[in-house]
């Protein structure tokens, strides 16, 4: 029964996370963590943390992540807006750049949250479909729009598109933001920051999620020209001044500051990427050149479904899209060395036995 109150509910289809399962057994390569720890500084800092600064608001404006992130990035502290995980980054740049009657344009094939948030915020939206190659094509960008947004390296493709092709996009598209998604950068893709000094409507979001193994801490941030920040930040304040607690605050800077860490553990996962391409080609899965922390695979016979089924059925977690073009499919986000043999030894018995 249908009550009363709900005609003036706001209805939305929710953007579905990956699973979170619990055990002491299980191998879960479905939501692109971080097989690594966090660096021991950022431990460190999360211990420094005095319980009694708790009861105080954390720095509204975050000067001090700001400030290291604009340091390790070689920009001004004011072309840095951070947020709570890209997520948050994201959502606000939603909310302040894409206000046109004009479509906002995204890959069909992309990261799911943006139509939630284009039909959340009432946003007019056209997914523009990826090549056969599940590849962007510039030139489909070349036409009316409100706004463009899409991740380099994609995901859940993991390819990523050179310079020369966001090049275009924004040379075609100068009079309407350009967001660029990096979340999956530093596993193999070149950050289009350099741009920012030829394009001031462009805006790179990376986050610490993935790379810098903090999911949990969630931190995300923005760079961009000093005008598109300072609408990202009318935004923020009109909603929540308080965005970031203190301890991720802390733990944020120790991370960025440890950039040897941050580069032995990209390179752990890199080198395990690789490895586990050559193994799943010997079982016949194909899959385009990953430069992120995950593989798209789709094997030669077997069905995507039936193989996350089974792989399940083990408590080993891999991520399948029941979506059109993709759903033969399956996203695995690599582990440790460890745990991708766990993967790679079933999938051996699973396929020789099928």
């Amino acid at each position: 029964m249908k009550m009363k109150w709900e005609e003036n509910v706001r209805r939305v289809v929710p953007y579905v996370p990956g699973e979170q399962p619990e055990g002491s057994r299980l191998v879960k390569l479905n939501t692109n963590e971080c097989p690594y720890p966090a660096s021991p500084r950022v431990v460190e800092a999360l211990r420094a943390v005095e319980a009694d600064s708790l009861r105080l608001y954390p720095d509204p404006e975050t000067g001090e992540l700001r400030q290291v992130l604009a340091d390790r990035y070689r920009v001004k502290k004011e072309q840095v807006f951070v947020g709570v995980g890209s997520d948050d980054v994201l959502a606000n740049a939603f909310l302040a750049f894409f206000n046109s009657e004009k479509p906002l344009l995204f890959p069909d094939i992309t990261y799911s949250f943006y139509d939630v948030w284009a039909e959340l915020f009432g946003i007019n939206y056209e997914r523009v479909p990826l090549n056969d190659e599940l590849r962007i094509v510039a030139e489909d960008y070349r036409r009316e729009n409100g706004g463009i947004i899409f991740p380099n390296p994609n995901a859940p493709t993991g390819i990523f598109e050179e310079l020369s092709v966001v090049r275009e996009i924004l040379e075609a598209n100068r009079d309407v933001v350009v967001i660029v998604d990096e979340a999956y950068v530093d596993f193999g893709g070149v950050s289009a920051l350099p741009l920012l000094e030829e394009y001031d409507n462009l805006l790179v979001v990376q986050t610490f999620s993935k790379s810098r193994a903090m999911a949990g801490a969630r931190i995300g941030f923005a760079i961009g020209n000093e005008k598109l920040i300072g609408y990202l930040n009318d935004v923020k304040f009109s909603f929540n001044s308080y965005t970031m607690s203190r301890p991720a605050i802390a733990m944020g800077v120790a991370c960025v500051k440890d950039d040897a860490y941050f580069r032995e553990i990209v390179e752990k996962v890199v080198n395990t990427r690789e490895r586990t391409k050559a193994e799943l080609r010997k079982l016949g899965f194909s899959f385009p050149d990953s430069r992120a922390n995950f593989l798209f695979a789709t094997h030669e016979r077997i069905p995507a479904k039936e193989l996350f089924e089974a792989c399940r059925a083990e408590q080993i977690y891999v991520r399948y899209f029941a979506k059109e073009r993709i759903d033969n499919y399956l996203r695995i986000s690599i582990g440790t060395d460890e745990e991708m043999d766990i993967l790679l030894d079933f999938l051996r018995e699973y396929v020789a036995n099928h």
